[in-house]
């Protein structure tokens, strides 16, 4: 059987092996086996296709890879539950929210939570403002801007 061959075998099983793992690094060696498959192909010696083997994978994981992986996180679409769906909503202060002495409250989907602002000042009860964090039972609100 001829070199390009083995490339090709090689190819497929780093693709096969590459669903299973999905971390797009397998299939950067996919790239670069076809690649050398395809000198192999040309006529080319086993040391061009090693060195095209290199080339392609190497250019696959710094061009190929980021781009995969961007797409596949925006793809996966993380849903924030619970807690973490807060981040983002706008709430209403119940209680004047004063970093000296610790107090304030704020109210969000008919839920009270404890809050703190970002910067330490504080904010006056009936103020809107929008949820910037959350740490445990305590949410960081900074004033609403419209």
């Amino acid at each position: 059987m001829e070199l390009q061959y083995y490339w090709l075998i090689a190819a497929i099983i780093l693709v096969v092996i590459e669903i299973a793992t999905a971390g797009f690094g397998a299939l950067c060696f996919a790239f670069g086996a076809l690649a050398s498959a395809l000198a192999g192909y040309m006529g080319l010696s086993f040391t061009w296709q090693l060195a095209i083997f290199a080339v392609v994978s190497l250019l696959a994981f710094i061009f190929v890879r980021p781009f995969a992986m961007r797409f596949l996180e925006k793809k996966s679409g993380e849903v924030k539950t619970n807690a973490d769906a807060l981040i983002g909503k706008s709430g209403m202060v119940t209680e004047e929210i004063d970093h000296t002495r610790q107090l304030g409250r704020v109210k969000v989907d008919g839920d009270e939570w404890k809050a703190i602002t970002e910067d330490g000042h504080s904010i006056a009860a009936g103020t809107e403002v929008t949820i910037i964090a959350r740490d445990s039972i305590i949410v960081t609100v900074k004033e609403k801007t419209e």
